[in-house]
């Protein structure tokens, strides 16, 4: 049984990820942040079950500031491939917690590579390592953005990304390690957080559609933006760490759509005007916007036979009718009536 460790496993990438990797037969092991608060509402399901008498799925408190901690939890699980998927990955955040940020994303990386660097020196272990990148790494550059794309970061996020990119190239390159980056455009989900504005806009709009609440408030409804299904981009994760020779690949749908667009499309599901319900709101705008992201990913295809499955209509419609019940059972909380 193959073993995989997975860092940002309560996320909506890791989440995704860790039921593809069970599905694949894998041992799965995730890092968790030791909170008050428990945040593992996105894989509940998979501690549940169990193959051959064991739950395929442990998870260990870790933290990407605490370099000891994860050395010492890649020696107790010894995997065979590493997925970091940990981050502070919401860009307009990332200018009110820039050193966070930082830490957590940039050196962060570098403090995992170190880890897993000094396992396989000590115990002669090979383990694959899986980085992920963001198309928000291209930033002001022209698209379409492809592997050739030079870098040209917008946000402390962004630059924090690239410096994780250059880490895993350099550990690569010194230590001949099988290191990938997989630089992925926008991908979202029922499972994105709320405070992302695809998610945002399919919860505000289908919560105001139950009387629930009243405005959406966005900010920039002309950025573009090139969005695909979580699901579809974790397994070019997998694929990724299953070939040969490692390699960087952006993996992307090939096609930009505004905010706006999400935003309509997104209404005409729920039958609905959204500008009678949205305001826009100086304070959602990032300090240096980005325009447009539109990813070249013809390399993935041609190499790994990677492709997107979900289109944006069928990305729009699963998260509306999956917020929609949302909406639902919080009025039947309420004790309220959903209206016709």
């Amino acid at each position: 049984m193959p073993r995989a460790l997975i860092t940002g496993i309560t996320g909506q990438d890791g989440s995704y990820l860790a039921e593809f990797l069970l599905a694949k037969g894998y041992e799965v092991h995730g890092i968790v942040r030791r909170s008050s608060t428990p945040n593992t509402f996105r894989i509940d399901h998979l501690l549940t079950g169990k193959t051959n008498g064991k739950i395929p799925l442990t998870l260990h408190y870790g933290d990407m500031s605490d370099g000891t901690g994860l050395r010492a939890i890649i020696e107790k699980c010894q995997p065979d491939e590493i997925y970091n998927l940990a981050a502070q990955s919401h860009v307009r955040i990332s200018y009110d917690q820039p050193e966070y940020t930082a830490d957590v994303v940039a050196t962060g990386t570098l403090r995992l590579l170190e880890a897993m660097h000094g396992v396989m020196a000590h115990t002669g272990r090979v383990i694959k390592f899986y980085q992920a990148g963001s198309s928000e790494m291209f930033g002001s550059s022209m698209p379409p953005q492809s592997e050739l794309t030079p870098f040209s970061p917008r946000s402390p996020y962004a630059v924090s990304k690239v410096a994780a990119f250059h880490y895993c190239k350099n550990h690569r390159e010194a230590y001949k390690s099988y290191i990938v980056n997989g630089i992925l455009f926008n991908h979202e989900s029922p499972r994105r957080g709320e405070n992302f504005v695809t998610r945002k806009i399919t919860r505000g709009l289908t919560r105001i559609k139950l009387g629930l609440q009243d405005k959406l408030y966005l900010g920039n409804l002309s950025a573009r933006r090139d969005w695909g299904f979580a699901g579809d981009y974790v397994e070019a994760m997998w694929v990724m760490l299953q070939q040969a020779q490692p390699d960087d690949y952006v993996i992307a749908t090939g096609t930009a759509h505004s905010v706006q667009e999400f935003l309509t499309t997104a209404s005409e599901i729920l039958d609905m005007d959204w500008a009678a319900v949205t305001e826009i709101q100086a304070e959602h705008y990032r300090p240096a916007e980005v325009d447009i992201m539109l990813g070249d990913a013809s390399k993935a295809k041609r190499v790994i036979g990677w492709e997107p499955k979900v289109n944006f209509r069928q990305l729009v419609e699963m998260m509306v009718e999956h917020d929609l019940e949302l909406a639902q059972n919080e009025l039947k909380q309420n004790g309220r009536s959903i209206k016709s």
